[in-house]
């Protein structure tokens, strides 16, 4: 049971006390100090703030609490309700609003939420500004607003059949070609807002839908983070009912997965290669996604005679670097899309589309999809030191070892070899090495790590 302050915004476990746990204290906590950060950012007279949440169980009692006090500070909010992290992100826009909020902890499960912020973008803030926020609150520097001029309340359902009508309106999604596919397609919407949106989407692709979890009740049947240990029972039933594919969201509905026809997984890493792929089909260009993603992207990117970059992990990162880079499609490993076409933001709607749009031009299976892609496989461990082990020194020892090589260090170390990679990053909150590693075979990626590993603990004496 903890609590995470974080420059993207708070996250925590529902309950118990007040700065150990998501409590209602808490939320309103954060809120105000978003609230009074956005006033001095903005400086405007009166602020719009569009508010979206998941369908997490503690979603209307964390809602309430977050709508009424941007209420109490005098700030007008456009209620979204039930929605999905990338709605909120181009509603911002659309509603010329001066922020956002979504009410979700993505892929954590059903005892966590979370406050992620938004700026007029629609886009997560910047470090300085998350990091402005976070010291409002710790002070509580809060000035509310008196009686004549508390803010309103505007609600808004219509978000997700906008975002599904952008969506299917985009040059590169071509309904008609997915429609005359005839796919059926097992959905697993976790029991939250992809199970309203997902279906929807397919429906109106032409696409036949078989529903699984698509109940918007909070209570997920499995771990909702879209791995293959936890979804057993989509790849059991697109097996059994014939499904061309089966398409995976977190609760947030910005990470996507797919399952091949075979029950097997298409590889949450591969999301992003494939519908990049697609994209740099029609419309050659850059790519970008963060270190610890699969240099799977980076072979497409070449083939497809464009520029390959990798950004610091996180998502704000990715899209900074994006924007330098002019890059036409990027995201993360994680199954998170982002096409600046529509938006910065990592969004499943805008990948299924994608996705679909490619697999009915490429008239092939997916399992035939997959294996068309350069074949890579990740190992992904971590190393727990004592507190008295200075982590960076150890950093700064591999980056001396590995001197002949390529070497990035804007976001721990990450060594580049002819062959394979390793990603070693430390952890922000306690004593932890995180060893990512990427190789031909599984056997070659467990088999570095372990080497990197046995070569960080001789550094470190232990």
């Amino acid at each position: 049971m903890t609590l995470i302050k974080s420059i993207s915004g708070i996250r925590g476990t529902i309950g118990g006390k007040v700065g150990d746990n998501l409590t209602p204290v808490d939320a309103v906590k954060f809120a105000s100090a978003y609230g009074t950060w956005l006033k001095s950012y903005s400086n405007k007279e009166k602020l719009i703030v569009v508010i979206g949440r998941d369908a997490r169980i503690s979603g209307p009692m964390i809602h309430n609490l977050v709508v009424n006090t941007l209420i109490g500070l005098g700030i007008d909010v456009i209620d979204l309700g039930l929605s999905t992290t990338p709605t909120v992100e181009i509603a911002v826009p659309l509603e010329q609003a001066d922020g956002g909020i979504i009410l979700t902890a993505s892929h954590n499960p059903k005892q966590w939420n979370a406050l992620k912020l938004l700026n007029e973008k629609g886009e997560f803030l910047s470090g300085a500004e998350g990091a402005k926020i976070l010291d409002i609150a710790e002070r509580e520097a809060f000035d509310f607003s008196d009686v004549d001029n508390l803010g309103e309340i505007t609600s808004n359902d219509a978000f997700m059949d906008i975002h599904i009508d952008e969506v299917l309106n985009m040059p590169l999604v071509d309904v008609e070609a997915v429609k005359a596919a005839k796919f059926k397609v097992v959905v697993d919407g976790v029991n939250s807002s992809g199970g309203i949106i997902i279906p929807k989407l397919l429906e109106l692709m032409g696409v036949e839908v078989v529903k699984l979890y698509c109940e918007p009740n909070g209570h997920f049947p499995h771990n909702p983070e879209p791995l293959k240990e936890h979804l057993t029972d989509i790849s059991e039933l697109v097996v059994k009912e014939n499904a061309h594919l089966g398409i995976v969201v977190d609760p947030d509905v910005d990470r996507l997965a797919f399952i091949s026809e075979d029950g097997e997984m298409f590889g949450e890493e591969y999301t992003l290669v494939a519908v990049a792929d697609y994209v740099l089909s029609r419309t050659p260009g850059n790519t970008v996604s963060n270190m610890s993603s699969s240099r799977a992207l980076r072979d497409v990117t070449i083939k497809h005679g464009g520029t390959y970059e990798a950004s610091a992990v996180g998502e704000v990162n990715v899209v900074e670097l994006m924007k330098k880079n002019n890059a036409i499609i990027g995201g993360e490993g994680n199954g998170g899309i982002i096409y600046p076409e529509s938006h910065y933001g990592r969004d499943s709607i805008v990948g299924t589309a994608l996705f679909l749009t490619h697999l009915a031009y490429k008239k092939m299976k997916v399992s035939e999809l997959r294996a068309s892609y350069p074949e890579y496989y990740m190992s992904k461990n971590k190393i727990e030191l004592t507190p008295q082990i200075d982590v960076d020194a150890i950093l700064k020892a591999m980056t001396e070892m590995y001197k002949m090589e390529e070497i990035s260090t804007i976001d721990g170390v990450k060594i580049d070899f002819a062959d394979n990679w390793v990603h070693l990053r430390k952890s922000n909150t306690e004593p932890i090495i995180r060893i990512y590693t990427e190789a031909s075979s599984q056997e070659k990626a467990d088999d570095l790590a372990l080497r990197i590993i046995d070569e960080i603990k001789a550094v470190a004496g232990i």
